[in-house]
């Protein structure tokens, strides 16, 4: 089969390597891609904007593609899948009614609220409704902070700010409303009450009738070390996650995954692809924090290179309505770390065209996978393209062992600027 992977990152180049160990490729390409996955694939430059849409179809027509697996979010929430499907081809991910389930909060946030799903109690308030939101800021009570600021649109996971009072409240709702900081993303917001625990990713295949859930996950999203600073699109993973009891994983899926298909369906969403919960453990109770409608990003980095079913076979059931009860994932017992190295300046601004050294010496090396992010080839060099520019993946017996094998593999490797989390699975390190 000839496949094509739409996107430029991390979880592409992840997705890419994992689909060229399928026995039935025979070409694989990627738009635009990255220099790592040049390697494994044919790349060529071609936006993933909508005014692209007839480019990439064209594309897919002349090279006679098989598959076409769509990475990133942006392009599944402007109806890429229904533009391509309308015309024959076969692609994974969600169609644009489904992938409302990541491109608007309001919509997930509303649909868990009618469906009974357990999430955090929020309220809603649109850009010409300011003076309404303004007073509710005002009327809250100082020793209930803090408060969840989310844009309702997509913002490059940037867009769900905590708030500690109500002047910090007030400013975040400014530079939405005001200052326009996420552009039509920001133009209508939620405000909800904080729920204070631990989060867990649950990515789930699906192929319009069932689900079948992967091993969990857990991510990383603030800059710095000990969950300090911005929020980023992630900064390192792990999986397996070790500390969630079969009872809670069961609660995870019983009160929120299984539930919110259902109610996908019953709202006439015919959902393929990937679907991805954040889920936040309060008290020993689940709660929904939001959905994706695609593989995580970092997270597949650590969940892929532990699959070992044949991930090109797998999406193509998906898409075709076969995730009967007789599939089975299977997985290595291994655990999985992932760092990502990011430019400097990230995530508020960063830095391109600085030379990455060191790549060469981890080509060969053992249960290491260098994942690239944000990265191009100009002449004989690889440089920085991106804010996150790298994902070190590090594989082990234990989660001891696959983080030395990650950090030992990062201090081979060197840009100016880099900078990256030291504190990535250390609270499993005994596991």
């Amino acid at each position: 089969m000839k496949v094509l992977v739409l996107g430029s990152g991390g979880r592409e180049h992840c997705i890419t390597w994992k689909i060229s160990k399928s026995k039935d490729i025979e070409k694989i390409f990627c738009l635009p891609g990255n220099a790592g996955i040049s390697e494994i694939a044919e790349c060529v430059n071609i936006p993933l904007t909508t005014d692209n849409f007839l480019n990439i179809q064209r594309f897919i027509e002349k090279n006679n593609i098989d598959l076409t697996v769509v990475g990133p979010e942006a392009p599944l929430v402007d109806g890429i899948v229904d533009f391509l499907s309308s015309s024959g081809y076969l692609v994974f991910g969600p169609n644009k009614k489904g992938a409302l389930i990541e491109g608007s909060k309001v919509f997930t946030k509303k649909l868990a609220i009618k469906y009974d799903i357990p999430t955090a109690n929020a309220n809603f308030f649109k850009k010409e409704e300011y003076k309404l939101a303004k007073l509710f800021i005002e009327g809250l009570d100082e020793n209930s902070f803090p408060y969840v600021i989310k844009a309702d649109g997509l913002a490059a996971g940037k867009g769900v700010i905590i708030c500690n009072n109500k002047k910090d409240l007030a400013t975040c709702m400014d530079d939405f409303f005001i200052k326009e900081k996420f552009g039509k993303s920001g133009d209508e917001i939620i405000i909800e009450e904080f729920l204070d625990g631990f989060e867990v990713s649950v990515l789930c295949l699906c192929d319009g009738k069932s689900l079948i859930p992967m091993d969990l996950a857990q991510d990383y999203k603030k800059i710095f070390d000990g969950d300090t600073g911005k929020n980023t699109g992630g900064m390192g993973s792990y999986s397996p996650v070790p500390f969630i009891s079969e009872v809670l994983y069961k609660k995870i899926l019983n009160k929120i995954i299984f539930p919110t298909y259902d109610a996908l369906k019953k709202e006439g969403i015919v959902y393929k692809g990937i679907l991805y919960g954040g889920i936040i453990v309060s008290n020993g109770e689940p709660y929904l924090l939001e959905y994706n409608c695609r593989f995580g990003d970092p997270e597949t980095q650590v969940i892929l290179p532990r699959l070992k079913n044949d991930l090109l076979e797998l999406l193509l059931k998906s898409i075709n309505g076969e995730l009967d009860n007789n599939i089975a994932l299977e997985w290595e017992e291994s655990r999985a770390v992932c760092i990502v190295i990011a430019s400097n300046g990230y995530p508020e601004s960063y830095s391109k065209g600085d030379i990455i050294n060191g790549l060469d010496c981890l080509s060969n090396r053992k249960n290491i996978f260098v994942f690239h992010a944000g990265t191009k080839k100009v002449n004989d060099n690889i440089v920085t393209d991106g804010g996150r520019v790298l994902n070190v993946v590090g594989l082990g017996n234990t989660f001891k062992e696959a983080r030395e094998i990650a950090y030992g593999g990062i201090k081979m490797i060197n840009f100016n600027g880099m900078q990256y989390r030291n504190d990535i699975a250390l609270k499993v390190i005994n596991f």
